[in-house]
């Protein structure tokens, strides 16, 4: 089979031809249908997350070579001999977080919290959507995506369960209007939709780029500010009604970080939850979580019983699909440093052609 691999972080991904998978026991081979290109990629790609001056976080390779991607649509074609309940033809979502399934965490519901010695996350780990071809160890991680899009559904994989696990975390309340969403990216409008249809909020968006800042705002945003505003603390004020109750922060850098957990912007009490991993540094000023009694915390992906949540929402139509930009497999390499140079604003999906 057909895959892009890196074999050399920080390389061009190589095209090579691979040997197809072929499944035993529980397990199950989907063909490739499309699969969803997250930020995660450009971090796996590279090599390492960003700690700020110009200190790293190691992401080694676990295998020789490696195909990416963890946003997974595919079509069942072969099944090993103890499978039941999956039909070959039938279209599924992968969960990709799979664990050693014998530690605490996984016996838990906690997979996506195994060592990362021992996990087997697809496109992480072990092959992904990268190629054309995928092995999932068993059927308790398909999911059905409903009338989804094709080019859509992979990306409940990662970043819509990101999305979802984080607004679980964020101690919201239905119709609250003071919920602040950093990020009008791929992410951050995945959560715009997510938050609508589970908590019926419009919450604030806030970016640094006046194109998705617009997308955010056509998406049903309530309002949309430019963190680059010098004014910004005193619009949250203005429009919170006193200061967010919830900040979720999708970007992860030193500057989201200030700008949520500083003195001004959140109410007393509030709660700030941080998932992007672009990465940096900061300095806190203890005092000032315990005097604002607030709460950080945060997420990392989410557990299998969160997406199957996410998915049964998913399948009722009550979230607003998203448009996303398909782009065939063989732009992989150029896809990742759009992503990487902010060149792509919305969401993008790789598409394989069988």
């Amino acid at each position: 089979m057909k895959a892009y691999q890196i074999v050399e972080n920080g390389k061009p991904l190589e095209e090579r031809e691979i040997e197809k998978p072929v499944p035993s026991g529980k397990e199950i081979l989907l063909k490739t249908v499309a699969c969803g290109v997250c930020h995660s990629d450009v971090h796996i790609h590279e090599g390492f997350f960003s700690l700020g001056d110009d200190a790293k976080l190691p992401v080694p390779l676990m295998t020789d070579a490696l195909a990416m991607g963890h946003e997974i649509y595919g079509e069942v074609v072969e099944l090993g001999d103890e499978v039941e309940g999956v039909e070959i033809g039938k279209k599924y979502v992968a969960y990709p977080w799979i664990g050693c399934g014998e530690c605490r965490d996984c016996l838990h519901d906690r997979e996506h919290y195994c060592s990362p010695l021992k996990t087997k996350n697809l496109g992480i780990n072990v092959n992904g959507g990268y190629a054309e071809y995928v092995l999932v160890p068993e059927s308790k991680y398909l999911f059905e995506a409903g009338d989804t899009p094709e080019e859509a559904a992979g990306s409940y994989a990662c970043r819509g369960l990101t999305a979802y696990s984080a607004l679980k975390k964020a101690n919201l309340r239905e119709n609250d209007k003071s919920v602040v969403i950093i990020s009008a990216g791929g992410l951050g409008l995945l959560a715009l939709k997510i938050i609508q249809a589970a908590y019926n909020i419009n919450p604030i968006v806030v970016d640094i780029d006046d194109e998705k800042l617009k997308l955010a705002k056509a998406a049903g945003a309530a309002e949309v500010i430019n963190a680059k505003d010098e004014n910004i603390y005193e619009k949250i004020m203005e429009l919170t009604d006193g200061g967010a109750t919830s900040v979720i922060d999708y970007v992860g850098a030193g500057d989201t970080f200030e700008l949520a957990s500083g003195m001004f912007g959140m109410k007393r009490g509030g709660t700030y939850v941080i998932v992007g991993l672009i990465g940096g540094q900061t300095t806190v000023q203890i005092p000032m979580i315990a005097l604002g009694a607030r709460t950080i915390r945060g997420v990392y992906v989410g557990s299998l019983k969160e997406m199957g949540e996410l998915m049964e929402l998913v399948r009722s139509g009550k979230i607003d699909h998203l448009d996303f930009e398909k782009r065939d497999i063989s732009s992989a390499n150029e896809t990742l440093n759009d992503l990487k140079n902010g060149k792509i604003h919305g969401l993008v999906c790789l598409t394989h052609d069988h």
